[in-house]
């Protein structure tokens, strides 16, 4: 349950988490492609000594950019291997698929990785949108919509499997659900999601904050139970290089309308760690307190 007041009445223009007072946090995607395992674990280990509140990696099957016939690594196994590689930082997919995995397995699974990380895990889920994968490994691609509707019917399965599994998980789990859909997506964060993830400039972030805002209150769910998360690029990771940005003025511009997880991508080696540090210190003047932040004293 949140701890925040309840956002009684909206106010035109300006979503209720502008207001959020969380702090910052940071968010880094190792993209599992083109590169060996030992690097991939290292740069995981390495980012979790630079101060990185959460680590990501994502759930496909080839790499997205660069030699499609690269290196790959799957994700679920990865993040077992970096919960036990780690000790503090958060983990999990950016995002895992749904229809991947059997949604009681897909519950198991997450609630294993996170008695492997000591309580560490956020499942971040969504419905796919990778059709030649989907062919490849043999899954049903259907429609945005099927597919969409699937995440539905998945999300409380997940929760009913997690309630009943013994042991059951460190702690709730958090999920996070990535996707901007209005009718649907938005729909289903405001009824399961403890984070919403998107991509997209500040005014288009700021516009599905105000989304989400009206179907939380439709469902009578305060909007600041739900902390907002953006690529701080403004685009996914897949759509190619995200080096010499300004970071520290894309993180204000979303900082201002509401975001609180700032996410950035690493898509293959040598990854350039300046824009991790850069976005590191600006996490730290904007929360005034140096180092990572621990998310469980601010729900």
């Amino acid at each position: 349950m949140s701890s925040f007041a309840p956002q009684t009445a909206p106010r035109d223009g300006i979503p209720a988490s502008s207001a959020d007072p969380r702090p910052a946090r940071v968010a880094v995607q190792i993209a599992p492609q083109h590169a060996p395992y030992a690097v991939l674990r290292d740069t995981a280990v390495e980012l979790e000594a630079m101060g990185v509140d959460v680590l990501f990696n994502w759930d496909h099957f080839q790499p997205l950019n660069g030699d499609p016939e690269g290196n790959h690594f799957e994700c679920w196994t990865l993040l077992a291997a970096w919960a036990e590689a780690t000790s503090r930082i958060q983990l999990g997919p950016l995002v895992t698929c749904t229809a991947y995995r059997n949604p009681n397995l897909l519950a198991d699974m997450a609630r294993t990785v996170d008695h492997i990380s000591g309580g560490r895990v956020v499942l971040g889920i969504g419905s796919g949108w990778h059709e030649a994968e989907f062919a490849d490994y043999g899954y049903a691609f259907g429609t945005a919509g099927s597919r969409l509707d699937a995440l539905a019917a998945d999300l409380p399965v997940i929760e009913r499997r997690w309630a009943r599994l013994r042991p059951p998980p460190v702690r709730p789990i958090p999920v996070l659900v990535g996707g901007g859909g209005e009718r649907k997506t938005l729909g289903l964060v405001a009824r399961h999601a403890d984070i919403w993830h998107g991509f997209g400039d500040p005014e288009t972030i700021r516009h599905k904050h105000l989304v989400l805002d009206d179907w939380c209150r439709r469902l009578g769910r305060d909007p600041l139970a739900i902390e907002r998360s953006a690529g701080t690029a403004f685009q996914a990771s897949r759509n190619g290089t995200q080096r010499g940005l300004d970071w520290a003025g894309h993180a204000d511009r979303l900082h201002a309308v509401g975001t609180r997880l700032f996410q950035l991508a690493l898509a293959e080696p040598p990854y350039d760690l300046d824009q991790v540090r850069e976005l590191l210190a600006w996490r730290d003047a904007r929360n005034g307190r140096p180092g990572p932040v621990d998310t469980w004293d601010v729900h």
